[in-house]
């Protein structure tokens, strides 16, 4: 073999090398995307595989509690209070106390013993940080779970506490998360302006169909909160998603909030709570569940089951709760087995289930405080007229509609479905 064919040998096998190492880091490449499809990047996710940059140099007070995890169940407070270029310096909880286990009027401060830092909580004195708590800080980091209703009072925390932000000079920034019932069905009455509270910070629909991380968006645009805001965005989380689509480990939001299927009945069965109706705290299916002593549960169901309600059906029961309302006292009511998620709607089916208590039950089934969580006043004095759902439906179309056009604006994930 001369020379020549040597050097085209040697040439050859070159660029055989070459290629192959090119396919295999394509491949490396590829594996590497099939595992990020495989589900969704939150917020503390992408902050964490881009380095912390976002937070580097910061002086940072976490607002969280037990759902604040990353795709691999790491706590975010764990991840900041080892990050090298983030000072960790104050932690805050919302309702339910900083591990989510509290179903209480007050929760204190506390320390968490993973870090030693204090934790100052949100429901307690306050519900928004002092100037005191925010002294030794320069950005206000927010990660929580939420759930999708209105009255779901981890928003009220994220929003009062954007407003401190705001008034003191504060950084707000918010990992987003999923919103766990998706985030194209927009749903129910929206609050009317005045009522706000803290199961109600804005005027929004009952069921809003929108990420954490775009309601803040929209509360810093609509209350003109002078603000230093940044959404740290979600990556793979579709508009249609439901949380079971996300590969992310479901984390029970609060005590009474423990699987997808009770975050799917919750913005219209959860209205109901405030009246003399138990709406299953106290049992192990809190919002599959309703009833009350007064209630027949073999007629209320055959009643809603006449209703024609898509995805779901109406089961008699009877239970007993172990505490909260009616708490050792037996209950006629209903399981509520949601069917078809696809077709079920439920605004309607919580607004069907109060026009038939109306019906049935007009001197026994309370509704003076009715409205507390509905907040919209006609809607709330159509259900007590017993006027028919649809024509109350019919009755917020156009103030849903202008919640629609408000919310487009502030979108952040792509509205089409996956592929």
């Amino acid at each position: 073999m001369n020379d020549l064919t040597r050097l085209r040998l040697l040439s050859a096998r070159r660029c055989c090398l070459a290629l192959a190492i090119c396919l295999l880091g394509a491949a490396v490449a590829r594996t590497q995307s099939a595992v990020e499809a495989d589900g969704v990047l939150t917020g503390i996710d992408v902050l964490q595989r881009d380095g912390f940059r976002q937070l580097a140099g910061r002086k940072v007070g976490l607002i969280t509690n037990h759902t604040g995890v990353n795709r691999h169940w790491v706590s975010t407070v764990k991840l900041l209070h080892e990050a090298p270029q983030v000072r960790l310096a104050a932690l805050f909880s919302p309702e339910h106390g900083f591990e989510g286990q509290l179903d209480v009027a007050r929760v204190g401060d506390s320390r968490d013993p993973t870090s030693g830092l204090k934790v100052f909580s949100l429901y307690g004195k306050t519900r928004t940080p002092t100037a005191e708590m925010l002294s030794e800080i320069d950005t206000l980091v927010f990660d929580i779970q939420d759930i999708g209703a209105r009255f779901y009072t981890y928003v009220s925390t994220m929003g009062n506490a954007m407003q401190a932000a705001a008034s003191h000079g504060v950084r707000f920034v918010v990992l987003d998360r999923p919103n766990p019932i998706n985030g194209v069905d927009v749903q129910g009455p929206v609050l009317d302006a005045g009522s706000e509270s803290f199961v109600g910070f804005h005027p929004i629909s009952v069921r809003h169909g929108m990420t954490v991380g775009e309601l803040a968006t929209m509360f810093k645009a609509e209350l003109k909160l002078d603000l230093d805001l940044q959404i740290i965005r979600m990556q793979g989380w579709h508009r249609d998603d439901y949380f079971d689509a996300t590969g992310l480990p479901w984390i029970n939001p609060s005590p009474n909030m423990r699987s997808l299927a009770e975050a799917v009945l919750y913005p219209g069965i959860g209205l109901l709570e405030t009246t003399n109706l138990s709406v299953g705290r106290g049992t192990d299916t809190p919002f599959e569940v309703i009833g009350a002593p007064y209630i027949d549960g073999v007629k209320l169901a055959s009643e809603l089951s006449q209703a024609g309600l898509p995805g779901v059906r109406f089961v008699p029961i009877r239970f007993q709760p172990a505490s909260s309302k009616f708490s050792g006292e037996v209950c006629g009511g209903i399981n509520i087995a949601v069917v078809d998620r696809s077709t079920f709607h439920p605004l309607r089916t919580g607004l069907t289930v109060a026009h038939v208590l109306r019906r049935l039950y007009p001197q026994k089934w309370e509704t003076k405080s009715l409205n507390r969580l509905l907040a919209d006043e006609r809607t709330w004095k159509s259900l007590v007229d017993g006027k028919p759902v649809a024509a109350i439906q019919a009755e917020y179309q156009d103030e849903l509609t202008d919640f629609l056009r408000r919310r487009d604006r502030f979108l952040l994930y792509d509205a089409e479905p996956r592929k």
